[in-house]
């Protein structure tokens, strides 16, 4: 009998109190499947951020994160940060060299990459999200739609075998927020964890949907479950989505 596949992320009693005491995890249990893509919704305060930014170690919380089998501790930091990629909510938090080609080339730089192979990341990457004609153009002079195209693919030149969104089509115009769910239902094969607060997103891209309300989480399960539920989205002041071809 062939042993089930572990978990792409496997939490366990996750909490995370900020210096002024304000809690922004309590005890969070949860398990993302390979390959699928899971969808954190929640009212603003819920912990969503916070949730996603301890997925690759940039807070320090209480409790057990497992990656891809790799139970994350200060010393396979690097190695977890290679495996999960974040993108953040504003661009602008993350691009910061002065061309499209060097912020996509930064990750492999650092990561020791040759000369050929960082040119040959950032063009596949840049391709990928359909920006590969903007590498020689300044970040700054970009539209709000193309610099979050141009984060994600800072993210996929390190080859993560995780993407975690950080409320990707906030601020978007309906065109670019065709483009990347497009990219995500079509293109992007890895795990994806993504927070949002777009119902209609949520129901389009999800596989898997977790309501954090409070700090904790209060529902886990396939999208259509919860996601069709209203009196449930109710109870934690979410809409029902307006699209009923949800994913699965």
């Amino acid at each position: 009998m062939v042993s089930p596949k572990p978990p792409a992320i496997d939490i366990e009693a996750l909490s995370f109190t900020y210096p002024d005491k304000t809690v922004a995890l309590k005890g969070l249990d949860l398990k993302v499947a390979d390959g699928e893509c899971l969808v954190i919704v929640g009212p603003n305060g819920a912990g969503k951020s916070t949730l996603l930014l301890s997925l690759n170690g940039l807070i320090e919380t209480e409790g057990k994160i497992t990656i891809k089998a790799e139970v994350m501790n200060k010393k396979n930091l690097k190695e977890i940060r290679r495996l999960v990629g974040v993108v953040f909510q504003d661009p602008d938090d993350q691009l910061f060299m002065p061309t499209v080609f060097e912020d996509v080339a930064f990750g492999p730089i650092n990561m020791g990459m040759r000369e050929e192979e960082v040119h040959a990341r950032v063009h596949q990457s840049l391709g990928l999200v359909g920006m590969d004609a903007l590498e020689g153009r300044l970040s700054h002079h970009l539209s709000f739609g193309e610099k979050k195209l141009i984060c994600i693919a800072t993210v996929l030149a390190m080859d993560p075998a995780i993407l975690v969104f950080d409320e990707p089509t906030a601020n978007l115009d309906p065109r670019a927020r065709r483009h990347l769910i497009s990219l995500l239902m079509d293109d992007l094969r890895q795990t994806k964890v993504i927070s949002t607060h777009d119902m209609n997103f949520a129901a389009e891209v999800a596989d898997h949907v977790v309501i954090l309300y409070k700090s904790k989480i209060v529902a886990d399960g396939p999208a259509r479950e919860i996601l069709t539920d209203e009196r449930l989205l109710l109870e934690y002041g979410l809409e029902m989505p307006t699209n009923i071809d949800l994913k699965s």
